[in-house]
């Protein structure tokens, strides 16, 4: 068993010595949690929950898909909202880029996040390759 990181041209990697956006160790696979920040690390993309989740699963899914899996082989996932209200954007975007069965998911509010238009953060666990028949 060896951990491996994976990364995506399409998701800014953190600072050197920070953490480490996606690793895959055999078939378990670690999203760490991804916000709308854009690519500058700087800009936040999105106005509404609605639209930082299509940013963020987009994000994850670019992810998963370098380390090999595919969006249903997620397994688990925590959202963390600013406000417990915005909850049916996130579930309206989860819906687009999932199918089957959905994963395990926890949804918490939390009083803050890095900067205050960042209203989510999503962190996933998947399996490569649990989703197919």
């Amino acid at each position: 068993m060896k951990k491996k990181r994976f990364i995506s041209d399409a998701v800014r990697e953190p600072a050197d010595k920070m953490w480490s956006n996606c690793l895959r160790v055999d078939d378990l696979i670690l999203i760490s949690g991804m916000t709308a920040r854009g690519q500058d690390g700087v800009s936040v993309l999105g106005d509404t929950a609605y639209d930082q989740s299509k940013v963020v699963f987009q994000k994850i899914k670019d992810l998963v898909e370098t380390a090999g899996a595919v969006m249903d082989d997620i397994v688990k996932m925590t959202i963390f909202v600013t406000d417990m209200g915005d909850n049916a954007g996130v579930w309206k975007a989860r819906q687009e880029f999932f199918s089957g069965d959905f994963p395990a998911c926890s949804l918490v509010e939390v009083s803050a996040l890095a900067k205050p238009e960042i209203l989510l953060e999503i962190e996933a666990i998947a399996v490569a390759g649990c989703s197919v028949d």
